[in-house]
């Protein structure tokens, strides 16, 4: 990262402070100031912060970061004068936690909190943080980033096309993050609206593939969709590219069943009326509101292999939908890393899979190899890094095709 806009020369000015009960239970932290900031920072107290932070000598500082633990649970009334008073002063505020209840996290990213990070501090991810908090409009909340880039406007009937991985490890994220990025690109002139949620509460990765920080809001808006508006929604989203709005998993593990039906088809229902498309991470776990996705999906695809474990859970999940009389012709399956054209052995048992569960594989995706993880562990969609790639291909294919099956039923219901 570049620190250009915070290293100062010689005499070093104080353009940023620690503030926490003892700094000295934050090693990590002094090392990381250190590397990003040299000796232009400085450290508070939280009982000294407040005043320092009213006074004019404050006004050079650019952000502060609040380190606490859990000790400092009992002192929440005192660190949200500190961050209300360095809002105040238009100080940007970075939240540095360890072993801190949401609840607590949460009421401090409500009061101003720009950032949040974990303690002990991941590799880079506080000079990350200084970048973004730095680089980043003034605004109330640090998810108003998507304020911009995000208009309810409640007039769509957006697709919504939910991913499901049926055994561990098929892809369904992989496909579900670029079949999204691929269709937020299909249309240059006239690019449809996208968004993509991430439902598996306990490990969900879309936000890891994409490079996006966890948000509490998320969390707030997934337990109280009753009082959710365009806006609550709008604050639990993420832009990534300027093209692609997300919802991603909540920062903490959380029990599936904890989000009722209800919820869920609130939360799809509003992501529908603002969005074209609505592609929809699921869980591998079926649970109590996967039936409500399974029914407002228009396309629910079903990630397989070609092995005994993806054959086993597809006629499982099979048996399961049709003893309930649930929509199972909704499902098309998918199956990941597929033999090649010339591999007609290969290409015979993928004929024998398909009659043998008396399903249709109407999607065969190729083995992309190592580059498909290494540009995924970037935090990047295929397009950008391995535009070339065979499976990358294979899903531009795949969205150029559900695209322009919805713009001919668009145009088939205007006639």
């Amino acid at each position: 990262m570049s620190t250009s806009p915070v290293v100062q020369s010689d005499p070093p000015q104080i353009v940023a402070c620690t503030i926490s009960r003892d700094v000295q239970n934050f090693d990590l932290l002094i090392e990381d100031m250190e590397a990003a900031l040299g000796d232009a920072w400085g450290d508070l107290s939280f009982d000294d912060a407040a005043a320092f932070l009213a006074q004019p000598d404050a006004k050079g500082l650019q952000f502060v970061t609040i380190a606490m633990d859990a000790e400092d649970e009992d002192n929440l009334p005192n660190i949200s004068r500190v961050i209300a008073s360095a809002k105040a002063a238009n100080i940007k505020v970075i939240l540095i936690a360890e072993d801190v209840s949401p609840t607590a996290l949460h009421q401090l990213l409500r009061e101003g909190g720009d950032e949040f990070v974990p303690y002990p501090l991941p590799e880079n991810e506080l000079a990350r943080a200084i970048e973004r908090v730095l680089t980043a409009p003034d605004t109330p909340l640090p998810t108003q980033t998507t304020a911009t880039k995000f208009q309810a406007t409640g007039d769509r009937s957006g697709v919504i096309i939910p991913v499901h991985g049926i055994a561990g490890g098929t892809g369904a994220t992989l496909f579900a993050v670029n079949m999204a990025w691929e269709l937020a690109n299909i249309d240059k002139d006239d690019p449809p609206k996208v968004c993509l949620l991430d439902l598996d509460f306990q490990f969900g990765s879309t936000s890891t593939y994409l490079d996006l920080p966890r948000r509490e809001a998320v969390l707030e808006m997934l337990t109280d969709t009753e009082a959710m508006d365009s806006e609550a929604f709008q604050q639990a989203l993420l832009t990534f590219g300027d093209k692609m709005h997300v919802l991603t998993a909540p920062m903490d593990m959380i029990p599936l069943d904890m989000i009722t039906p209800l919820d869920i088809s609130r939360v799809i229902e509003m992501a529908s009326k603002n969005f074209d498309y609505v592609i929809i991470d699921m869980p591998s776990t079926m649970v109590e509101w996967s039936q409500t996705v399974l029914e407002m999906a228009h396309v629910y695809f079903a990630m397989i292999e070609l092995d005994m474990r993806s054959a086993q859970n597809t006629l499982r999940l099979k048996r399961a939908l049709q003893s309930e009389d649930l929509p199972f012709e909704k499902i098309r399956f998918v199956l990941n890393r597929a033999p090649g054209f010339t591999d007609l052995n290969g290409k015979s048992r993928v004929k024998r899979l398909s009659d043998s569960l008396g399903i249709s594989i109407e999607v065969l995706l190729p083995d992309g190899g190592k580059p498909v993880m290494q540009s995924a562990d970037h935090g990047t969609p295929m397009s950008e890094t391995i535009p070339k790639n065979p499976l990358r291909k294979e899903i531009m294919k795949l969205a150029k095709s559900v695209h322009d099956v919805n713009l001919d039923a668009a145009t088939t219901a205007r006639a």
